[in-house]
């Protein structure tokens, strides 16, 4: 059987080098996400980037390998999403945060 309904997809660009305390902005986000209750959160490694900056961050130069791209996304209904996001406005202020309409569909077996 199929389900399908339609969602809404939070991303919030930060570096590794963002921080609150001594924790990742990225970690607490989904510390945060999970305690909220949201379906579910992945932080998103990147390998190589680029921001409002300009400055070049990429695994394979060993001097620029510092503060890798990450990318904290969530997928859950809007309203849920929504309510979630005065705490990315308090903990990720001047990262780029972006939230758009996606349409979930899950595919179920009777196997398990």
């Amino acid at each position: 059987m199929t389900t399908a309904a339609p969602a809404t997809r939070l991303m919030v660009f930060l570096t590794e080098d963002d921080r609150v305390a001594h924790r990742s902005v990225a970690e607490e986000l989904l510390l945060r996400a999970h305690d909220a209750g949201l379906a579910g959160a992945t932080i998103w490694r990147g390998i190589e980037g680029f921001g409002a900056t300009g400055r070049l961050r990429a695994a394979r130069l060993p001097d620029l390998a510092r503060g890798l791209p990450l990318v904290f996304e969530v997928i859950d209904e809007v309203g849920s999403v929504e309510a979630f996001l005065p705490a990315v406005r308090e903990l990720a202020s001047g990262a780029l945060v972006t939230t758009e309409t996606v349409h979930v569909s899950r595919t179920s077996s009777s196997r398990r």
